[in-house]
């Protein structure tokens, strides 16, 4: 398996470990490139900055999106790693080195990430021995080669002391499959709530299911079956709906059948 070590925002990384959420979005400011280097399921770790040149955390790989900056803030909120919608803005625009007023809502890179882990400092990995100091953005290894082999290793027994097993976990992929390291016990880890706004959001084709609006602010992504009662987030469960016809379905006004019609309430 690959394994991916990726330099860093110290701000983004200090305030996401103290809040310890569920689900990051890894975002890339410049919103040009598709990352390719992880496959679902597969390690993507955080390597601070220089002069701090260890890994302290991680998290499974979901998939890489390019999001407008709005769309990433309704998705993932705080999980995007800031207090507030203005501050995460302003953080694209310093590292894009652009002019808000011109550019309002930019694109950018988005790489989610499921069950993300936080390492105590005591518990922090120095980078590889080959790591060069000129590296910007991030590195691939495998666990094919000595490096990444000691590198998985010794994730694996800081987890473990975390009661957290990166090769026991199993994680659920957008299409409902689910991904297995190891036997020696199960934690089951699910897609998130912004990680399934964007998987529904991506297999509409950004349009709404029923009326075809393509508006992304005014879009939503909605369970078939209530969140709240255990409807899962899989794109299976989901709709890319505008906001009246999300609220008309949450409140029973329409349905949808099994053989894929819209059905509309009598009260309206």
């Amino acid at each position: 398996m690959n394994i991916y070590v990726a330099v860093t925002d110290d701000n983004w990384y200090n305030f996401l470990a103290e809040s310890r959420p569920d689900e990051v979005n890894f975002w890339q400011p410049g919103g040009r490139q598709k990352f390719k280097a992880l496959q679902p399921n597969e390690l993507f770790l955080f390597k601070l900055h220089s002069p701090l040149n260890y890994i302290a955390g991680g998290g499974f790989y979901v998939r890489h999106s390019l999001l407008p900056v709005s769309l990433a803030w309704k998705a993932f909120g705080n999980k995007n790693g800031t207090a507030d919608y203005p501050t995460f803005l302003q953080a694209i625009h310093k590292y894009r080195r652009s002019d808000p007023r011109i550019d309002p809502d930019p694109t950018i890179g988005c790489i989610i990430l499921t069950a993300p882990f936080f390492f105590k400092r005591s518990d922090w990995i120095p980078v590889p021995a080959d790591w060069s100091p000129h590296i910007v953005q991030g590195k691939t290894y495998n666990t094919s080669s000595f490096t990444g082999l000691c590198l998985i290793k010794q994730v694996q027994e800081r987890l473990t002391q975390l009661d957290y097993d990166p090769f026991a976990v199993d994680v659920v992929s957008e299409n409902g499959m689910e991904g297995r390291y190891g036997l020696e016990q199960v934690i089951q880890t699910r897609l998130g709530q912004g990680a399934f706004r964007v998987i529904v959001t991506e297999a509409y084709n950004r349009r709404c299911a029923i009326s075809g609006e393509r508006t992304l602010p005014v879009l939503d992504a909605a369970h078939i079956k209530p969140f709240s009662q255990q409807g899962p987030n899989l794109p299976s469960n989901g709709l890319l709906l505008r906001q009246d016809l999300h609220t008309l379905l949450d409140r029973g006004y329409i349905t949808i059948t099994n053989d894929f019609n819209i059905e509309v309430s009598k009260r309206i």
